[in-house]
């Protein structure tokens, strides 16, 4: 039998093994605006094991496998035993079983005693969020309103909404943001630059206010995976 003729059935019992190891869920995670002397990592603990995860603040984390299902997920301070369960204060996130890729979104909340943060989950299935597009988050009262390359954007105070790429290719296109406060019609310039278009990611971005300024802050980032059936 000639050798390639006997590697072909190796190559598809190697493809067939990565195929079964690749997991049902994933998420990354995102620490957005930390305060000063936040935790950069914790226990995430999705019911059954804990893990330790990075808590970045101005980049995606890496891709973290979760369990299937309907789950709660926590973050803890350290790892739950037999003897000292998961503390129910933690800060927690449940997690529907038709979700199976996410974004856990992490920000501050000092009132709780138990870990000083508050969890969201965002859906990143390939059923609602393609590669080439765009996931904004309005945080603010304001309203957000401008053009990315060939897309205007308009979007309503603490709401969300998601955009077609807004350039062909990887070329540059322009980006023109303005935001008006509540109940007050003058327009503000918000963000205006050239931006670079990365069709093979999908990008998340935000607008949101830091304590003591006024004009909102805009933040994104690209989310680029290696296995291109994990961000179709």
């Amino acid at each position: 039998m000639p050798r390639h003729a006997r590697l072909i059935p190796l190559l598809l019992l190697a493809v067939a093994a990565t195929l079964r190891a690749a997991p049902d869920r994933t998420c990354r995670i995102l620490f957005l605006a930390a305060p000063e002397g936040a935790p950069e990592t914790l226990l995430l603990f999705d019911g059954t094991s804990s893990r330790p995860v990075e808590l970045p603040r101005m980049n995606l984390s890496p891709v973290y496998p979760l369990p299937s299902g309907d789950i709660t997920l926590r973050m803890l301070a350290q790892a739950p035993s037999d003897a000292k369960p998961a503390d129910p204060a933690a800060p927690s996130a449940k997690v529907a079983a038709s979700v199976t890729d996410l974004y856990l979104l992490v920000t501050a909340d000092p009132a709780n005693r138990a870990v000083p943060v508050k969890l969201q989950v965002i859906n990143a299935g390939a059923d609602v969020f393609h590669k080439g597009q765009m996931l904004w988050f309005n945080l603010t009262p304001n309203r957000i309103n401008g053009r990315l390359g060939d897309r205007g954007i308009a979007l309503a105070p603490q709401s969300r909404a998601i955009l077609d790429s807004p350039a062909s290719g990887n070329d540059d296109y322009e980006v023109n943001l303005t935001y008006t406060l509540p109940e007050n019609p003058k327009t503000y310039p918000l963000c205006e630059t050239r931006w670079h278009n990365t069709p093979d990611s999908r990008g998340l971005f935000f607008v949101f206010t830091q304590p003591g300024v006024r004009t909102p802050r805009v933040v994104g980032f690209p989310d680029t995976r290696p296995n291109p059936e994990s961000a179709k």
